[in-house]
């Protein structure tokens, strides 16, 4: 398939700038995959569609406020994203104006924050050394700001509307946005249903959200990610899925993660998940952690997700690709049409969407 075979017109008074008051009281979009049939209904129903053995996955990573503002000794203004620590002191960060900063340059960020470039990677990427007094994450979490997509032109007032609610491991440069519509008091009411809640991991980074540059969407290649699904995790997922439960990935990165480490359960070493010769799908979550860069795009057979609970995605973006995959493209571009007439918001801060599969 091509790039543009994605692209779709999207009215730019759309675009969410701002979450909503109340996190579930979004609109959500209920499309049936195997139908093609919508559904226009409140975050909160989402409980109409889980049931007793079902399991819901959800990524734990918290946002760093990764955002540096600072400047050269000569007053030139440079921004620093930071993308992923390398070690105490050491980042990998994207940097703009990359052309400003050069091997050995510094940016002075505060009177206790001095950033020094020592490689110079492709793409705008720099590998940066920080020097400071004190406890890096605090002076991070004092001076840094959130890094909103561009497409979000407002400021931020409250920086905990970025992250989830359950937001728990540090690590991401953008929020894991499907996950900002869920409160506390909707997952105890979720939990006290019968449903498995599984936290796993992974830290979102470019390789979510690189755009597609190339025409062949075969050619795109996706940056890797670290993830982490631990023993409970993969435990709850697995027993979840031997009684016959779906599970129900909220969010792309969710979603990415599972198929990541499924394996088929005639191969996998660890026979304490094995799962019963009877079980509908033959196979299985592995504890573990690693790197993903896995791509799924249409024509890619899922493996672990049931259902996906997301948001409205970029055009031409490989998040829409992914929903493509597992929803079908004619059913997808058919279901953002019926949500561009009837106003939804989209994007991050935007209302969300439920792909399922079922009989009607």
């Amino acid at each position: 398939m091509k790039t543009r075979d994605f692209y779709y017109h999207l009215p730019k008074e759309l675009i969410a700038q701002a979450p909503p008051s109340d996190r579930s009281s979004s609109r959500l979009l209920v499309l049936n995959k195997r139908t093609g049939s919508v559904q226009h209904r409140k975050f909160t129903d989402i409980v109409d569609y889980l049931s007793p053995g079902d399991c819901l996955a959800l990524n734990n990573t918290k946002v760093i406020p990764a955002r540096l503002l600072g400047c050269k000794p000569t007053g030139a203004r440079v921004e620093i994203l930071l993308l992923e620590r390398i070690d105490k002191d050491n980042w990998q960060a994207l940097v703009k104006p990359g052309r400003r900063l050069r091997m050995g340059d510094t940016v002075i960020i505060s009177d206790n924050l001095i950033a020094r470039v020592t490689d110079v990677l492709e793409a705008g990427k720099r590998i940066i050394h920080f020097e400071y007094e004190g406890v890096f994450e605090q002076i991070l979490h004092t001076l840094g700001e959130m890094p909103l997509p561009p497409y979000i032109t407002q400021k931020l007032s409250d920086k905990n509307r970025y992250q989830t609610v359950y937001a728990d491991k540090d690590g991401s440069v953008a929020a894991p946005t499907a996950g900002l519509h869920f409160t506390d008091a909707l997952i105890n009411s979720i939990s006290a249903m019968g449903v498995n809640i599984a936290y796993l991991t992974l830290h979102v980074g470019l390789g979510t959200f690189l755009p597609v540059k190339t025409d062949n969407i075969l050619d795109h290649k996706m940056h890797s990610e670290c993830y982490e699904v631990s023993e409970e995790a993969a435990r709850l997922i697995n027993e979840s899925r031997e009684r016959g439960g779906k599970v129900f990935a909220v969010g792309t990165t969710s979603c990415r993660t599972l198929e990541s480490v499924a394996k088929s359960a005639d191969a996998q070493d660890d026979k304490s998940y094995s799962l019963s010769r009877t079980t509908y799908n033959q196979t299985i979550i592995s504890p573990q952690s690693g790197r993903t860069n896995i791509f799924i795009y249409p024509g890619y057979k899922f493996q672990a997700t049931d259902a996906l609970i997301t948001n409205f995605h970029l055009p031409e973006s490989t998040l829409l690709m992914l929903v493509s995959a597992l929803a079908g493209f004619d059913n997808i571009m058919a279901a953002y049409e019926s949500a561009i007439a009837r106003r939804y918001r989209f994007f991050s801060f935007g209302d969300a969407m439920l792909i399922i599969d079922q009989k009607e």
